[in-house]
């Protein structure tokens, strides 16, 4: 494969969990008419973004895996011929639940599944009251259209989780995301965030030679607790490439299908030039396993 054509869905999300995969659906067959031959979903899609408050109630949007989701899912993929990433709240066991990413191949079976590493607990974004944390390690799930490193949202601000996933041989990093603003913050701090989003992002692209595909969600959703606030999504999804290049860009306000064409030998010319893992001084980062260097 020299090329791969990739489409990145960026939707808004009601509390109607069968509404919501009913739009994916279309927004996916819509992205295979067009050529997409892997398509990206963000973070938790099937519902809103609930992690807004602590609620036991919520666990109930829980779901296995193999369940509901990766049936009605992996049968789309199958029907179309495409490789789906969708992001899923799995219930893995009573008490025991998880942020998890599953790639389902284009025969509509499930080539792997990847677990949200690191946990963010911050107002608005309680996640840690709800998943824990991943124990599937950095590994890229091997599909048809290649090694995909599939990592989920607030691990797109860490350079050790990209890079974990280039040395077990990913060919692409794959963040599913949601995340946006306190409407409340001044519009200079929303665009320090969005930049910094942006960023870091094209910097594991540049750091480690490899396309990076990032998917967010949109619109705004209130607080359960708070109707008055909440959280704008910003959108913004967008591909860079292997030297952080911006290939496609979102807007920050509407449902998207981003459409563009990776080209999978690039990386390989790219590294050839910027040979950073040939310069990696392994033998003195041992004291990247401490907390801190006190």
């Amino acid at each position: 494969m020299t090329t791969l054509k990739v489409a990145l869905i960026q939707q808004n999300c009601s509390e109607n969990r069968d509404d919501n995969l009913a739009k994916t659906a279309l927004m996916v067959r819509k992205a295979a008419a067009g050529g997409a031959q892997l398509v990206v979903l963000q973070e938790l899609h099937t519902s809103t973004y609930f992690c807004q408050v602590e609620s036991p109630a919520l666990f109930d949007l829980a779901e296995p895996i193999p369940g509901p989701s990766t049936e009605t899912l992996g049968k789309l993929a199958g029907e179309l011929g495409v490789v789906i990433i969708a992001s899923l709240f799995e219930r893995r066991a009573a008490g025991l639940y998880h942020n998890t990413a599953v790639v389902l191949e284009k025969d509509g079976s499930i080539a792997g599944i990847y677990r949200k590493m690191h946990i963010p607990d911050d107002p608005g974004f309680y996640e840690k009251f709800y998943f824990t944390p991943g124990d599937l390690g950095f590994n890229p799930v091997k599909t048809s259209v290649g090694a995909l490193g599939v990592l989920v949202c607030w691990d797109q601000w860490y350079p050790e989780a990209a890079r974990m996933m280039a040395l077990a041989g990913a060919d692409l990093l794959i963040y599913p995301t949601a995340i946006g603003w306190d409407p409340e913050d001044t519009h200079e701090e929303q665009q320090r965030q969005f930049d910094a989003w942006v960023t870091v992002q094209r910097g594991h692209a540049v750091a480690n030679g490899l396309p990076v595909l990032a998917v967010n969600r949109v619109g705004f959703e209130s607080s359960p607790q708070q109707p008055d606030n909440g959280i704008q999504f910003w959108g913004g999804s967008f591909a860079a490439g292997p030297q952080g290049e911006m290939l496609v860009s979102a807007s920050r306000e509407n449902e998207e299908i981003i459409e563009v064409e990776i080209d999978c030998a690039r990386s390989e010319r790219v590294r050839r030039i910027w040979p950073f893992l040939r310069d990696r001084r392994i033998d003195e980062y041992g004291d990247l396993l401490k907390r801190f260097r006190d």
